[in-house]
């Protein structure tokens, strides 16, 4: 033993090495400690516990990250027993564990706010409502404070003497992080005014997109367009820049239809008395034709001086009983909603012929199926306009052309 001690003074390097090793040792023994012993603890209590929030911590491996601080305290304790070091170079040694055991704390909290924000996300409230670009920016801060105290504890300085000196550098930050501030207040925005959420249908040409989101992140949100092709859109550009969300068309339980039917105005013309009888046999007109019928006979009773003349009296038209029987036929129709607007008008005469304008909201929202309602509903306009002695608007096709040619030169007639 004396021998021993002889020979640790003749070399004092020597009980450094050995106490450099006995130090990593300890610092190994540690870390396996946490990582076999803690760890299989914190498993084995998140397992056997009622709560989803613990099992997501284990997910995301925030303890893994935390048993690495282990080490970095026995480093940062064990260091000064250690002699035989040149002047402050075990303060240093301790000052590099300090900054690993801050660099540590930084990764377990970072992982928190990931696991935080995940748990949110399955949670019944989360629908529309995500909390990831709020997460995003508090890790973009959790990264910076970080830094900034590890980098002040490796060189011996006050944490507040390096942020007043941030200052300085603050318009290049601002300068760098310029899309991330925009988007972060665009998110506060769109959170507050609840503009957007995740399953909303938006329209926004100027950036290709027209689909449901399917993402909102603090710098994009993504929108899956109707042909399975995926946009990305700058999240400060919705503040920006107008787009349609089709949420409130949902939310409503009514769809919109709004299309016309072109009539060839030469087919317009007064209904005399057999047309009027033949038109009270259809159900839905009988009792429109009737009222119809007193009222015009009461009003051309009143004013009988040349009522004989056309222009001296009321008569009732196609055009006009077609409307009504669209009005009549649409309130009963079952796939019609009945507590929104329905109404059937004339625009104005185009080189097309009359327009008559459906403008109506079916009872369902799905596009699918809306499109099957709205067919159906203009199959049966388009097939029943012969009935009130109207033609509806074509545009002359070579067919047609063809006819004529074959016909001598005649007009085919109607």
């Amino acid at each position: 033993m004396a021998g021993v001690l002889q020979f640790l003074d003749q070399y004092p390097f020597v009980e450094t090495l050995i106490g450099l090793g006995v130090l990593l040792i300890a610092a190994w023994v540690a870390d396996t400690i946490a990582k076999r012993v803690f760890l299989r603890v914190v498993r084995r209590v998140a397992r056997e516990t009622k709560g989803q929030f613990d099992d997501t911590l284990v997910e995301h491996n925030v303890f893994r990250r935390l048993a690495h601080v282990a080490p970095a305290f026995v480093v940062y304790f064990g260091i000064l027993a250690i002699p035989g070091f040149v002047e402050r170079v075990d303060e240093r040694i301790q000052a590099a564990a300090a900054a690993a055991i801050v660099l540590v704390f930084v990764s377990a909290v970072t992982a928190f706010l990931t696991a935080v924000e995940k748990h949110y996300s399955r949670s019944a409230i989360a629908e529309g409502r995500p909390i990831e670009a709020y997460v995003q920016v508090t890790k973009i801060a959790v990264y910076v404070v970080g830094t900034v105290v590890a980098v002040a504890v490796l060189i011996g300085q006050s944490p507040v003497v390096l942020l007043g000196g941030l200052g300085a550098l603050m318009a290049v930050m601002l300068l760098v992080f310029r899309d991330t501030i925009l988007s972060f207040v665009a998110s506060l925005q769109m959170a507050s005014y609840d503009m957007v959420r995740v399953g909303d249908w938006i329209e926004m040409p100027q950036y290709g997109a027209d689909g449901d989101v399917i993402e909102l992140s603090l710098h994009t949100i993504k929108v899956q367009n109707f042909n399975k092709t995926i946009t990305s859109i700058p999240t400060h550009k919705l503040i920006e820049q107008p787009f349609k969300n089709w949420r409130g068309m949902t939310e409503s339980g009514g769809r919109r239809i709004s299309r016309s039917v072109f009539i060839d105005m030469a087919s317009i013309r007064f209904l005399d008395d057999a047309d009027l009888d033949r038109l009270e046999n259809f159900a839905v007109l009988r009792d429109y034709v009737r009222r119809k019928r007193r009222e015009l006979a009461d009003y051309n009773a009143e004013h009988a001086d040349d009522s004989d003349l056309v222009v001296n009296a009321r008569w009732m038209t196609n055009v006009g009983t077609f409307r009504a029987y669209l009005v009549a036929y649409l309130r009963r129709h079952p796939k019609v909603h009945q507590g929104m607007t329905l109404i059937i008008r004339q625009l104005d005469p185009t080189p097309e012929g009359l327009p008559i304008q459906l403008y109506l909201f079916t009872n369902v929202t799905g596009w699918s199926e809306y499109e099957d309602i709205q067919s159906d509903i203009f199959d049966h306009v388009l097939s029943i306009v012969p009935e009130f002695g109207l033609r509806v608007f074509q545009a002359p096709s070579g067919t047609d052309f063809g006819r004529l040619g074959t016909s001598g030169g005649a007009a085919p007639q109607p």
